[in-house]
């Protein structure tokens, strides 16, 4: 290839995997950042890195075809990163510029304030609720996306159906921090995003489709602990004294053992059925709510789970369903 048609070290390892068994004391044993994505002992990097290199570079050498499979994979993995990185840069300038904000516009309410990192970006499931949350939002700090219907499956979708997919546009544009592996959380608009869905099997699968967006092409939000999910109540219990939201069935049959005299039990299909201002204060008021972060612990498993529950192939997540899910019980398939 021509010296300006170079290779980065990116467009070769993308789609490739490496199995080394590697011995070290464990005195010894260091790795760089939480997901030990690399192996930071100096004596045992070196060595691997030489051997890896002089094995592999015979390999190639003698298994042509297999040299021609990697290098081609590879010049596909730069064209489709040249071709986001033009896509985004369209988008950033000239007459562009007006087309993203127009597209912006029509569903993000922004955030007033300028300190990045304590604005929030809430992505809702459907309009109705996102016309709720904007109502009684803190329009300094909380910005409003709300979103139609389930997002594209990332794990199963083609590069040209993800960049030309509205809802993922919308998604990259609202943070502003790039895609792939020109995101950088330093440019982020936000210091929290936050998915925001009806507490429901579909609401889940909301959840996870997103979480295998930003896992595939924005994983350093995960990894800094940026990413959250909001957990709306079930339930609500009017009393004489007052209401209580409940998360769960178990918690709502401790209350209910609690209550003296009569009371009202409401069960919250959706985001929607709440009033704006019970869904503030239950979901988004930061004195009230309750978040999960969505933390990247175990980056060997996160990968293989994702591969599997997201992937084209149905087998192995077939039989993952079979030995994990007890379909008897509604509250542990919400789980």
């Amino acid at each position: 290839m021509k010296k300006d048609q170079s290779l980065e070290g990116g467009d070769v390892r993308e789609g490739l995997s490496a199995v080394i068994s590697l011995k070290i004391p464990e005195a010894l044993l260091q790795f760089e950042g939480q997901t030990k994505g690399k192996l930071g002992t100096p004596e045992a990097r070196s060595i691997t890195e030489s051997v890896t290199y002089e094995h592999l570079k015979f390999f190639l050498e003698e298994n042509k075809e297999a040299a021609l499979t990697i290098l081609n994979k590879a010049v596909q993995s730069k064209m489709a990163r040249e071709a986001a990185r033009k896509a985004r840069e369209s988008v950033r300038k000239g007459g562009s510029k007006g087309n993203k904000e127009r597209v912006l516009s029509e569903k993000l309410a922004k955030a007033t304030g300028k300190n990045y990192e304590k604005n929030e970006l809430f992505l809702v499931e459907g309009d109705s609720a996102g016309g709720s949350a904007k109502l009684f939002r803190n329009r300094e700090t909380q910005a409003i996306l709300p979103l139609r219907g389930k997002v594209l499956n990332c794990e199963k979708a083609s590069q040209n159906d993800i960049a030309s997919n509205a809802e993922l546009k919308q998604i990259e544009y609202a943070i502003g921090a790039g895609l792939g592996a020109d995101f950088d959380t330093r440019e982020s608009n936000y210091g929290k995003v936050i998915i925001m869905t009806d507490a429901d099997v579909d609401g889940s699968h909301i959840q996870i489709l997103l979480i295998t967006f930003f896992y595939r092409f924005m994983r350093p939000l995960i990894e800094e602990g940026m990413l959250y999910i909001a957990t709306p109540p079930l339930f609500s219990v009017e009393t004489s004294k007052g209401k209580l939201y409940i998360a769960t069935n178990e918690e709502l049959e401790e209350v209910k053992k609690t209550i003296k005299g009569k009371y009202k039990v409401q069960r919250f299909k959706g985001l929607g059925e709440m009033n704006a201002d019970e869904l503030y204060e239950t979901t988004m008021d930061p004195n009230h709510r309750r978040l999960m972060r969505v933390t990247l612990t175990d980056a060997a498993l996160a990968e293989k789970r994702i591969h599997v529950l997201m992937g084209d192939q149905v087998e192995p997540r077939k039989e993952w369903i079979n030995e994990n899910v007890d379909f008897t019980l509604e509250d542990d398939f919400r789980k």
